[in-house]
């Protein structure tokens, strides 16, 4: 379903950024070969089925290069496209929609090849209660427009940064000297607001767990068997995750065991783009 778009005061720096990779010194190609007072009318179409993410962030880079260009949504972020539907309409100076052109399809490509990856996944789930999350494992730099993508896909957020929660993981545990000092450290160190998830890979370390002060627990790499036998042994007394490996040909088995969330670094960081293409 259609969502709020980002706030553009943290989204122009990214796609200024972009730009300038792009553009360097200027558009030599477009420079010579398109007179300066020539329009085109265009359309950004969809070449396969999916979900559409990022198309504010691509109006951003034909608005930075040129202002009076027109760009008409037709598709908001969120909203499912199918092949040959057109996302948006684009009209005005020829030299600013030419050059601004592959920045803004990089964009929308890449964020709507996650929001449809993230769909995939949240669809092959909806029998359970399962959740479907992100994680961290994003373009360094994109974070932002990665994660909101995953929000336009019917997903949700997992930790912005190591600054949004605690999450104890396994080379924590070995350098702290177990998982009841990392525990006790990390809640004597943190305000009363912030959460604390750790993560175990045995139902030996998950029984160690479930006598400690913490709010949510990641099971990590455990078979969809074990991973029942986890979510019988919580009872439901803290947030259960399930990690590891998880894509479109394993999410529904580790649905089934009734976890409440997966988190799936595959949808950001190997989501293949939505294949989309301005036509003149």
């Amino acid at each position: 379903m259609p969502i709020e778009p980002m706030p553009a005061l943290l989204v122009e720096p990214i796609v200024r950024a972009a730009l300038a990779e792009d553009i360097g010194r200027g558009d030599i190609t477009t420079d010579a070969v398109i007179p300066a007072e020539a329009r085109l009318k265009g359309a950004i179409a969809a070449r396969q089925h999916g979900v559409v993410a990022g198309i504010d962030v691509a109006r951003t880079a034909f608005h930075l290069l040129d202002p009076s260009i027109d760009f008409i949504v037709e598709k908001r972020d969120g909203a499912a496209v199918a092949k040959g539907e057109v996302v948006a309409h684009i009209a005005g100076p020829a030299r600013g929609i030419l050059t601004g052109e592959r920045v803004a399809l990089n964009f929308l490509c890449r964020l709507s090849g996650i929001a449809s990856a993230t769909a995939r996944l949240v669809d092959a789930v909806k029998p359970h209660r399962a959740k479907i999350t992100c994680t961290r494992k994003t373009t360094p730099g994109l974070r932002l427009l990665e994660k909101y993508a995953v929000r336009a896909g019917g997903g949700f957020n997992h930790r912005f940064g190591l600054d949004d929660a605690v999450l104890i993981k396994d080379n924590h545990i070995a350098v702290a000297g177990g998982i009841r000092p990392a525990v006790e450290r990390a809640r004597a160190a943190i305000g009363h607001l912030v959460k604390i998830e750790i993560e175990v890979d045995t139902l030996v370390q998950l029984e160690e767990v479930l006598t400690l002060p913490v709010d949510a627990v990641l099971l990590d790499n455990m078979t969809p068997d074990l991973l029942s036998r986890a979510v019988k042994l919580v009872g439901g007394r803290i947030v259960t995750e399930a990690s590891g490996r998880v894509d479109e040909s394993t999410v529904q088995a580790v649905a089934a065991t009734g976890v409440d969330y997966i988190s799936s670094g595959w949808i950001t960081h190997s989501a293949p783009i939505l294949d989309l293409g301005l036509d003149v």
